[in-house]
């Protein structure tokens, strides 16, 4: 499963001369940990976060300390470009989920900026791969049997059972195939199906299946 299948496409931006403040507002209306920053040609030139906007931002009450906190000789910075960073982790569009998911949790991203080639397609969160995990088994299970039937052209030729996620898929009785290629063929098979969202493992298994269209006991 690629990036481009889970990924936000309507992509909220920020302009490096935008108000840092609106950049603020924005996060903090829509439940965003970041902005993308992007110049005129929507190439992508930074990333603004919620540590970014609060930095140097929240002077200290002089009430509540003993000593007081020096004044700043400047104001922090009003503009995106001042408090943007500009060294991003982004992945392409054609990234494996997988991939991303040992990224977000190596580097402990919550997100991150998905390009097709120099242009922003979109961003990546975790909320994003959450999602794929929580899909109803039932659709797992028909994008599954859809996806094999359509590969093998043997309509009703196979049965699928999806238990949390985990794909088990039978050839259904009367079908007929030499031992070389239905090795291949199962192999395909099981490659095919860990390419459905919500898949957590995909096996095909060659002994007599239960009834075509029954379900794994949960």
């Amino acid at each position: 499963m690629q990036v481009r299948d889970v990924m936000t496409r309507e992509v909220v931006t920020v302009g490096p001369d935008t108000s840092a403040k609106y950049a603020a507002e924005v996060m903090a209306e829509q439940g965003f940990a970041a902005l993308p920053v992007v110049d005129e040609d929507g190439v992508l030139i930074g990333i603004v976060a919620e540590a970014d906007v609060l930095r140097d931002r929240l002077p200290a009450d002089p009430r509540l300390h003993l000593r007081r906190t020096p004044v700043p000789d400047a104001p922090p910075a009003l503009l995106v470009r001042g408090v943007m960073t500009t060294s991003v982790r982004t992945v392409p569009v054609a990234a494996d989920v997988a991939d991303v998911a040992r990224l977000f949790v190596d580097a402990r991203l919550r997100s991150a900026p998905v390009l097709d080639g120099e242009r922003l397609a979109g961003i990546v969160s975790r909320r994003d791969l959450l999602r794929t995990l929580v899909r109803p088994d039932a659709e797992i299970r028909a994008d599954v049997l859809r996806l094999v039937e359509g590969y093998t052209q043997e309509p009703g030729g196979w049965d699928v059972q999806v238990s949390d996620g985990v794909a088990t898929v039978h050839r259904a009785g009367g079908v007929t195939v030499d031992a070389g290629d239905r090795e291949a063929v199962d192999s395909a098979v099981a490659t095919l199906a860990r390419t459905v969202p919500g898949i957590v493992a995909a096996r095909v298994l060659t002994d007599t299946p239960g009834p075509p269209g029954s379900a794994a006991p949960r």
